[in-house]
């Protein structure tokens, strides 16, 4: 700082000159941010660590909840826009679709469908039974189904018979896939697994009392 502009400081600050070690103003760019702000980083921090720690996206790749369409006149339905997104960053041309084993109901997925059942089919021994009849229930009656420009897929009366379809359609989210139900059927089956669900909790419950208690151990 030259002797002129010190002079200028000096007469307009006179109190810079009253320490041992003068400090004269600096300009500076730093901003004060107020708690609440700094509150609210530090939890959108915990939040993104959390969600980092489950996998980037978890959620988003997962088909979630159950929805319920109606068919239009034409016999169309539209797929739920959650699971359409899914099966978006799945990749999958399409929708992969076969009756499900256990349930009035249609399993539906993309490539993490197919890579389950190809898993499966691979953890058999090569041309065994039980490798041929698991073959020829998940993929000998498989489909893969076409959504239109507004996601609407076209059930064949084929498989609208067996699931007992007619005016709407249960979409129901499985994790890594979904499923497709009559929605009065779905209603009972979601009550019975309610149920088992229930005593399911209940033996834990029953068996983590057991082994926690008094000479569980001895």
């Amino acid at each position: 700082m030259g002797a002129t502009a010190g002079r200028m400081v000096r007469k307009a600050f006179p109190f810079v000159d009253a320490h041992t070690h003068p400090c004269y103003p600096k300009p500076s760019r730093q901003e004060t941010v107020p708690p609440a702000c700094r509150r609210r980083a530090r939890l959108r921090g915990r939040r993104g660590a959390w969600r980092a720690s489950l996998g980037v996206g978890w959620a988003l790749d997962r088909f979630l909840s159950h929805y319920t369409n109606r068919f239009d006149a034409k016999g169309r339905v539209s797929v739920p826009a959650p699971f359409r997104a899914v099966l978006a960053r799945d990749g999958f041309d399409g929708i992969f679709v076969h009756p499900s084993l256990d349930a009035p109901a249609l399993d539906c997925g993309g490539h993490v469908l197919l890579r389950e059942i190809n898993a499966l089919l691979e953890s058999m021994p090569p041309y065994s039974q039980e490798r041929e009849d698991l073959a020829t229930a998940l993929l000998g009656t498989s489909e893969v189904l076409r959504p239109d420009s507004e996601g609407r897929i076209l059930l064949s009366e084929r498989i609208r018979a067996s699931l007992g379809l007619r005016d709407e359609a249960a979409f129901v989210g499985h994790g890594h896939k979904f499923q497709i139900w009559e929605p009065v059927r779905f209603a009972a089956h979601l009550e019975e697994a309610k149920s088992r669900v229930r005593r399911l909790r209940a033996e834990f419950g029953a068996r983590a009392a057991q082994a926690a208690a008094p000479g569980a151990r001895e």
